[in-house]
C-alpha cells in the first residue's frame, strides 16, 4: 500500500460522511436546536439559582450561561457520536461497513478514518453552535476558537471510539434507541457540563466521585480550559487514555469473524 493509497481512502470515507451530513440537513438544525434551548431558556431559568464563583479557568465571576456553553459543545459532539454508531449500525445491516472492512488497508486506519470523518462533522456544529452563543454575550477569547480544536478533535474520538465500540455489541436497529439513552444521559447530567464538580460536592459526595470517574466530565473540562486557553493536564491524560482504551477495544471487536456473525444475524 502507498500513501496514495491511503489519502484516497481517507478523502471517500471524509466525503461519504459529509454527503450524508448535507443529505440530512434536518440534522444540522436539531444538533443545534438541542444546545441552543438549553442555553436560552434553561440558563434564563436557572441564573438566578446557581450563582457561579470565580473558579478555573475563568479570572472573574461569570454568568451561567458562559459556563455551561463548553459543556453545550461536549453534548452536540455526544449526541452526534452516538447518532453516528447508529447509522453504523444501519450500515452493518445493509452491509456496507462489512465492505468496508474488506478493503485492504489496515483496519484500525480503516476506523480511525471514520471516527475522524464523524469527529469533523461534529466540530462544524460545535463553532456554528459558539458563534451563534456570541449572540447572547458568550464570548471566549478569540484565539480560544483556535485553541479548542485539538480538545473538541479529542473529545470526538473519544466519545466516537465509545459509540463504535457500542455499536460493535448492538446486533439491531431496535435495541439502539435504549442503549443510547442508557449512555449519553447518564454521562451528560453527572458531569461538569451543567454545574461546577464544587457544587456536587456540596450536594452529595458520592454523586462527586461519580462526576468524577465519567469521562465525559474531563473532556468536558479540556473543552473548557482550552476555550479560555488554559491547560488542563489531568484531563487532557485522562480524556487521552480513555480514548485510546476505547479506541484499541472498539478495534478488536471489528475483526472479521465477528463483523459477519453480526452481519448474518442482522439479516436473518
Amino acid at each position: 500500500m502507498t500513501p496514495m493509497h491511503y489519502l484516497h481512502c481517507f478523502v471517500a470515507i471524509q466525503s461519504r460522511e459529509w454527503r450524508r451530513f448535507w443529505q440530512q440537513r434536518t440534522r444540522f438544525a436539531s444538533a443545534l436546536v438541542r444546545p441552543l434551548l438549553w442555553l436560552l431558556v434553561f440558563a434564563a431559568g436557572f441564573r438566578a439559582v446557581l450563582g457561579v464563583s470565580i473558579i478555573p479557568p475563568y479570572q472573574t465571576y461569570i454568568t451561567y450561561e458562559t459556563y455551561i456553553a463548553p459543556g453545550l459543545c461536549g453534548m452536540i459532539i455526544l449526541f452526534n457520536s452516538m447518532q453516528g454508531a447508529l447509522s453504523m449500525v444501519y450500515d452493518r445491516e445493509l452491509g456496507s461497513m462489512r465492505v468496508l472492512l474488506m478493503s485492504p488497508l489496515p483496519r484500525p486506519f480503516l476506523l480511525v478514518t471514520k471516527l475522524l470523518a464523524m469527529g469533523l462533522v461534529s466540530i462544524g456544529q460545535v463553532y456554528v453552535f459558539l458563534l451563534i452563543a456570541r449572540l447572547i454575550d458568550v464570548e471566549p477569547p478569540a484565539w480560544g476558537y483556535l485553541a479548542v480544536l485539538p480538545a473538541l478533535m479529542l473529545t470526538a474520538l473519544m466519545l466516537g471510539a465509545l459509540g463504535l465500540l457500542i455499536a460493535t455489541w448492538v446486533k439491531q436497529l431496535e435495541n439502539f434507541a435504549g442503549v443510547m439513552n442508557f449512555v449519553i444521559f447518564p454521562m451528560f447530567f453527572l458531569s461538569s457540563a451543567l454545574y461546577p464538580l464544587w457544587k456536587m460536592q456540596e450536594a452529595s459526595p458520592w454523586l462527586y466521585w461519580l462526576c468524577q470517574a465519567n469521562p465525559f466530565t474531563h473532556a468536558v473540562e479540556t473543552i473548557r480550559f482550552a476555550l479560555y486557553l488554559q491547560w488542563n493536564g489531568a484531563a487532557y491524560f485522562v480524556t487521552t487514555g480513555v480514548t485510546l482504551v476505547l479506541a484499541g477495544l472498539a478495534t478488536a471487536a471489528f475483526r472479521p469473524q465477528r463483523t459477519r456473525i453480526l452481519g448474518t444475524r442482522a439479516t436473518g
